[in-house]
């Protein structure tokens, strides 16, 4: 009898263990809380992959970019890095801007012409996923604060030119008699008082130091599921928002599951942040209060609060935090545009002809207009492009190149200082966004139009 109890309890034991063991073959929504392996053999082996990683990642960007370092003349962002000029997504031999034009998104899909840089972008490395930084922003925060973001596994992957200039220029809509407050400086939590005292109120302050104090991450934490070398105090919002702007890093979105399908997002600007009305990936978020806490309690963390809770999730008081942090926010303006008048138009005497022309495109043939409205050149809504009309889905590099979905209007003021463009970075220069935008609207415009557009964008 006791025998048949032991056999009875050791088959229940051996379907309960089947049945979890079939659910972890299934595809889930949630990552292992507990890891499987050691830390140390975990990366060790991510190190001995990481040049292949790396290698496959910057072999689709040759294939898909011109990568050259072009600096366009006379245009430059707000405190003198030269913009890259030109085409710099590659065609299919064969074609040309022209000819694609000409056919419809069913022909251009049977006959696979859609340029491979118009495709969603991967991630570095889309399987793995995560926050990484430009080289420039690591040492930086390592010289000021003695703070790694360093991954073991990956680097970052797109090249200096096609990046915000560093550190970023800061304006304040509170005092734009100061113009550019940076004072070419990085701001951290090492010097962000000495710099603001001052200028910004208390409440202000306390929340810029929120914006500056590292918390813990997905990837930058005490916890041995880390992709630093060292346990890491974290991240900080200005690690991707270099000094209220972006400095391009890179991530995935929190929002969609499997991992083969979640977006590559380049970090927007927060320049303007007052007259946007939309955040998150998915445009959920209706204020920057509640996207703040989403970031602090969800986004640091793949949008998985069991590992927030794991690795030390940031719970920020509404009522004083995460208020004085949108105050601040809040107060960061765009860079002076001398050429637009107070309606976001060119003003005829500072404009040249081409700028002139340029204008008259985008608010008439280009559409343009019709979710860039001035002054500050967003309509806060969301357009689905349909794009995936023109491709059939594939896999590359991990990531599952489908429909993209409704894309946030971002605002176009002082565009020329967020490359790269679209939400995943995936158009390095203001003439590929141009040539993306005329064949998906297939508003047909001719090589002298896509030029002068292009110089109606860089003055704004």
């Amino acid at each position: 009898m006791i025998g048949s109890k032991f056999i009875f309890f050791g088959l229940v034991v051996l379907f309960w263990t089947g049945l979890v063991l079939g659910q972890e073959a299934k595809t889930s929504s949630y990552s292992p809380v507990i890891q499987s392996d050691e830390f140390s053999i975990r990366m060790s082996r991510m190190i001995a992959e990481k040049s292949s990683v790396m290698k496959r990642q910057q072999d689709l960007l040759l294939e898909r970019y011109d990568l050259r370092n072009d600096p366009a003349l006379n245009a430059t962002m707000a405190r003198g890095k030269p913009i890259q000029q030109g085409i710099r997504v590659k065609l299919t031999p064969g074609t040309s801007w022209e000819k694609l034009a000409d056919l419809s998104p069913e022909e251009i899909r049977e006959a696979d012409l859609f340029p491979q840089g118009f495709l969603p972008l991967p991630h570095p490395n889309q399987p793995e996923g995560g926050m990484v930084f430009p080289h420039f922003e690591i040492d930086e925060i390592k010289k000021q604060e003695g703070r790694d973001l360093t991954r073991f596994d990956l680097d970052f992957d797109l090249p200096d030119q096609f990046l915000p200039e560093f550190p970023p220029a800061i304006f304040l809509t509170t005092r734009p008699d100061l113009g550019d407050v940076s004072q070419g400086k990085l701001v951290t939590s090492d010097n962000f008082f000495e710099m603001f005292n001052g200028i910004l109120n208390p409440k202000q302050i306390e929340g810029l130091r929120l914006l500056v104090t590292p918390f813990p991450q997905q990837q930058f934490n005490d916890t041995t599921d880390r992709r630093s070398e060292r346990p890491s105090r974290g991240v900080s919002c200005f690690d991707c928002h270099a000094n209220g702007h972006t400095n391009g890093a890179t991530h995935l979105s929190g929002d969609t599951r499997p991992q083969a399908y979640r977006h590559r997002i380049d970090t927007p600007s927060m320049r303007g942040l007052y007259v946007q009305r939309l955040f998150g990936s998915q445009r959920a978020l209706k204020s920057v209060e509640d996207f703040t806490e989403f970031e602090q309690r969800g986004a640091y963390f793949d949008g998985d609060p069991v590992l927030a809770t794991q690795k030390g999730v940031n719970i920020l008081e509404h009522g004083s935090q995460v208020q004085f942090m949108a105050e601040f926010e809040e107060i960061l303006d765009f860079p002076p545009a001398p050429k637009l008048d107070i309606f976001g138009k060119l003003n005829s005497a500072k404009a040249t002809a081409a700028e002139l022309r340029g204008q008259n495109i985008f608010f008439g043939k280009g559409q343009c207009f019709v979710c860039h409205e001035p002054p500050y050149y967003t309509d806060n809504s969301t357009h689905n492009l349909q794009a995936e009309r023109f491709y059939k889905a594939k896999t590359v590099n991990g990531l599952i190149e489908g429909a993209d979905g409704p894309i946030k209007t971002f605002p176009l003021r002082g565009i020329k200082d967020s490359p790269p463009y679209l939400h995943d970075g995936r158009l390095l220069t203001l003439e590929d966004t141009v040539e993306y935008f005329n064949l998906v609207l297939g508003t047909k415009l001719s090589a002298e139009e896509k030029s002068e557009l292009v110089a109606f964008l860089k003055v704004l």
